[in-house]
């Protein structure tokens, strides 16, 4: 014999899917949108010189002994490549930040104030899509709660159903336009950005792929929404369908 499912024991399942879909897009969002590591790389700097006691591979020695002596003449053995070393950074939507090479720590600045004037109205339209994208995402984890919280009739759920699948829609695409002009951003910023920034290397780092990991997760709850609100009309029309047809049939052959 066929298993037969339970159309209330199915919805609900749909229902705890597309919650938990949402739920896990709202905190992969919000953790990406305070990150720094949409982008890692390195930046290619001269070295310092040496001072004291400091030694090895940061720093450009000389052969002199007395260093400090402004009137002795030193020489410096590196050249070519050796002159530079690779200082690695991170940067986000706030902010970038780079390691300090002889020290511990980094020093970071406003990502908004490196990237060129001509893109920073898009940077800032980024910005903003990236908070409606987490207020709707919010929006939507609300009403999916309070559908599976709160017993209601099922002409209710229906209405919280539509709505919460038009908001869950609605924030898959402002999330996807913001990284995408994020994107952009990063990629002007690299070619026109200030000469004390631009990287030698970059790739982009987890919080960028956990953003689309959002967008994805997002996307995947607007689609069980939806398939649970279009699974319920239908189911709708069959009970009505099959009530019309009963009634006629009663009315055809009256019982005497």
């Amino acid at each position: 014999r066929m298993p037969v499912s339970v159309p209330g024991t199915d919805r609900r399942q749909r229902a705890s899917a597309a919650f938990f879909l949402s739920f896990l897009s709202l905190v992969f969002s919000v953790t990406a949108f305070g990150s720094s590591y949409w982008c890692e790389g390195t930046r290619k700097v001269a070295k310092p010189f040496c001072t004291g006691q400091s030694k090895g591979d940061h720093c450009i020695r000389f052969n002199s002994p007395d260093s400090n002596n402004s009137n002795a003449v030193q020489y410096i053995w590196e050249t070519g490549d050796d002159k530079f070393v690779d200082r690695k950074f991170h940067a986000g939507i706030w902010y970038s930040c780079e390691e300090i090479i002889n020290g511990k720590g980094e020093k970071c600045r406003s990502f908004i104030s490196l990237a060129p004037a001509s893109d920073q109205g898009v940077l800032w339209l980024s910005i903003v899509a990236e908070l409606l994208y987490n207020i709707l995402l919010l929006t939507g984890v609300v009403l999916m709660s309070v559908k599976m919280c709160y017993y209601s009739t099922v002409i209710d759920g229906l209405k919280i159903n539509a709505f919460s699948a038009v908001v869950t829609v609605l924030a898959g695409l402002l999330g996807m336009v913001a990284h995408m002009m994020y994107t952009t951003v990063f990629q002007m910023t690299v070619n026109l950005g200030p000469e004390d920034w631009r990287p030698h290397t970059w790739d982009y780092g987890w919080s960028y792929c956990l953003a689309w990991a959002s967008f994805a997760c997002c996307m995947a709850a607007a689609v069980t929404t939806i398939n649970k609100y279009t699974k319920t009309i239908l189911e709708f029309k069959h009970k009505r369908k099959t009530l019309e047809r009963s009634l006629k049939i009663k009315y055809k052959f009256p019982d005497h």
